[in-house]
């Protein structure tokens, strides 16, 4: 591996990515601050206080995907990753169990909408999860109030390429910002300026993760949000079932 290529394989290449990495930490570190301090107002009822503390370990849990995130990319140079036939609807039906109880504390809902028929992708389980798990939090972040999360599985290309995607209701992506993103994302996390919460650090790791797999990620703009997938190669072992 050249010296150029083993630069674009690692998170930290540079001042710009550390910063976008404490950029996203910033923000959950400052809600348990927070909330932490609000605990120690005796006014607080019971009630209110096993939310706060919920909201904490879930806070906290985000946080912890986002830091295991980055040590994965950092070896994605120097790890062998299996790749098998996996089914991505029951893949995203555990995901949908897991962050539920986030979005219920946001005052959000999350939904799962897959193809009537069987598929099967061919991926690594671990890395295919943390990149559904990775949009699902950028979801969460940017959702309207009382929105929600739209996690969608289909079939494209007569069934030669599998879809997941994530479909959020936040600040609508510009026209022409998912090309100037498609040109960096290998380089470096890069900025969404529309959605100033975000470094774009999440969507550098996706890409990565996504490469490792002979995948791709993109973006679809909404008027009222944006979707953001993932593209990978259907499983020929589906045939034989």
């Amino acid at each position: 591996m050249d010296e150029a290529k083993q630069g674009s394989d690692q998170v930290f290449d540079g001042l710009s990515s550390i910063s976008a990495a404490a950029h996203e930490l910033k923000s959950p570190l400052v809600l348990v601050r927070q909330l932490s301090l609000m605990l120690e107002n005796a006014e607080v009822s019971e009630t209110e206080k096993h939310r706060m503390l919920r909201q904490i370990v879930l806070t906290s849990e985000q946080a912890l995907r986002l830091t295991n995130d980055l040590t994965k990319v950092a070896r994605l140079s120097d790890a062998m990753f299996d790749i098998e036939p996996i089914n991505p609807t029951q893949l995203c039906k555990d995901i949908v169990c897991e962050l539920r109880p986030i979005l219920q504390a946001n005052n959000l809902d999350i939904k799962l909408k897959s193809c009537k028929h069987p598929l099967l992708l061919v991926a690594n389980r671990d890395l295919l999860r943390r990149i559904i798990m990775n949009f699902s939090d950028n979801a969460i972040n940017y959702a309207g109030s009382d929105a929600a999360v739209e996690i969608q599985i289909k079939a494209l290309s007569a069934g030669k390429i599998i879809r997941l995607g994530v479909r959020d209701y936040g600040p609508a992506l510009s026209s022409d910002l998912w090309r100037s993103l498609r040109g960096r994302l290998l380089k470096s996390s890069v900025p969404i300026n529309s959605r100033p919460q975000s470094s774009g650090l999440g969507l550098y790791i996706a890409s990565q993760f996504a490469e490792a797999m002979n995948g791709k990620i993109g973006a679809i703009k909404h008027r009222d949000g944006a979707t953001f997938y993932v593209d990978l190669q259907a499983s020929s072992q589906l045939s034989l079932l």
